[in-house]
């Protein structure tokens, strides 16, 4: 099982970055996926998730800022992040998880300057 994120990168504060998250190896469409994100020194905290059907959830930290996404056809979940703040910076994770079975990508560094 592999899950490939990419897109992170350096950002000025109010900027936007979409990330992804390629699957492999699983049925993409039986697991639900969320990004997860970790900054330094503090524990690692969700972000958004959406279930196998497309129902989409967020902190209030993040709601009306990113949105999650995913395309079935592609294996892909997406992170578009808007408006973004020097406390977004962490590291963000994409997860896949469906009853018993859980599985982690990466990560990839988001940098928001001020």
């Amino acid at each position: 099982v592999q899950l490939q994120a990419s897109g992170g990168g350096l950002v000025q504060a109010g900027g936007s970055l979409r990330l992804s998250c390629t699957v492999s190896g699983i049925v993409f469409g039986n697991y639900a996926m969320a990004w997860y994100r970790q900054a330094p020194g503090k524990q690692r905290e969700l972000v958004a998730s959406i279930t196998s059907g497309g129902s989409a959830k967020y902190p209030d930290s993040v709601r009306g800022r990113f949105t999650i996404s995913r395309d079935k056809a592609k294996n892909t979940v997406y992170l578009q992040m808007n408006s973004l703040k020097p406390e977004d910076t962490a590291v963000y994770y994409c997860n896949a998880k469906r009853g018993g079975f859980e599985f982690w990508g990466q990560g990839t560094q988001v940098t928001v300057s001020s």
